[in-house]
């Protein structure tokens, strides 16, 4: 309670000061997840709750970005997007800049905030640095690896040796499929991905890391990623520019990520 208090508290003095609330989120999933992960998971319904229409699923076809949107002007919005979460993350980043380009020409000089869950996060950020969109004005991750993952190294090291040739009999496939991922998202080094990218100019724009800890605490970290390897603040490129919150639970979403989603992006004070 005393996160979403003091969030609240931030957001109610922005808005006297005058700032606006038309904005849109693009919802991105993590590892092995799809638009599902954000509505089954209750994040989806909570945000309707709390004032945030769903604008419908993006996916992406030979003609370019294929919508199923909800018919509205509401000014508070969230899209939830197909994405190919076993591709390495240059590659997801490559599918976001579809979409973001059509959020971007559908709603002009609404603001864009990305939320990314776990993978989701990363590739959202990577989408950033390469882009450098001005309409895009926050980022907002869950559980995102941004220092790399110690799990990744082990599926990295299985998906390069000869067991990955059994994976296929025990149903694990995946393995064989992300090994680009893994490789991605690996303990930070100058030979991977995240090593590169938190060492890149970040365009200007909010960045907030909600970090997963098994015991509520910003030292723990969930089953997947320690927390200080979910915490921006610790990307070189980021110090200074980016803050943190510290919410219980595991690696996956679940209900309450929609309410802090929702507080921490109108904290913002975004306007068009």
């Amino acid at each position: 309670m005393w996160l979403r208090a003091t969030i609240m508290a931030l957001a109610g003095w922005l808005l006297l000061a005058g700032a606006a609330e038309a904005q849109t989120l693009i919802l991105i999933q993590g590892y092995l997840g799809s638009a599902g992960s954000w509505r089954f998971s209750g994040v989806a319904p909570v945000l309707g709750m709390d004032g945030w229409q769903d604008a419908g699923h993006l996916t992406l076809g030979p003609q370019g970005v294929l919508a199923a949107p909800t018919v509205s002007k509401h000014p508070q919005r969230f899209y939830t997007l197909d994405l190919p979460t076993e591709a390495p993350i240059g590659e997801q980043a490559r599918f976001l800049s579809y979409y973001v380009s059509w959020v971007k020409a559908k709603h002009k000089g609404s603001p864009i905030v990305l939320v990314g869950h776990s993978a989701g996060g990363v590739a959202a950020r990577m989408y950033m640095v390469t882009s450098r969109e001005p309409a895009v004005r926050a980022l907002v991750t869950i559980a995102s690896p941004h220092l790399g993952s110690g799990l990744a190294n082990v599926a990295s090291a299985i998906s390069n040796s000869p067991l990955s040739m059994m994976a296929p009999f025990f149903g694990a496939d995946t393995i064989n499929r992300s090994g680009g991922l893994y490789h991605d998202l690996g303990e930070e080094a100058p030979t991977n991905l995240v090593g590169w990218l938190n060492r890149q100019r970040h365009p200007p724009a909010y960045y907030v890391s909600v970090i997963r800890s098994s015991d509520g605490t910003p030292f723990t970290g969930d089953d997947v990623t320690e927390a200080w390897r979910q915490d921006m603040r610790m990307v070189p490129a980021l110090q200074g520019q980016a803050q943190s919150y510290t919410s219980p639970g595991g690696h996956g979403l679940r209900p309450e990520d929609g309410r802090l989603i929702s507080d921490i992006v109108r904290s913002f004070g975004l306007d068009g």
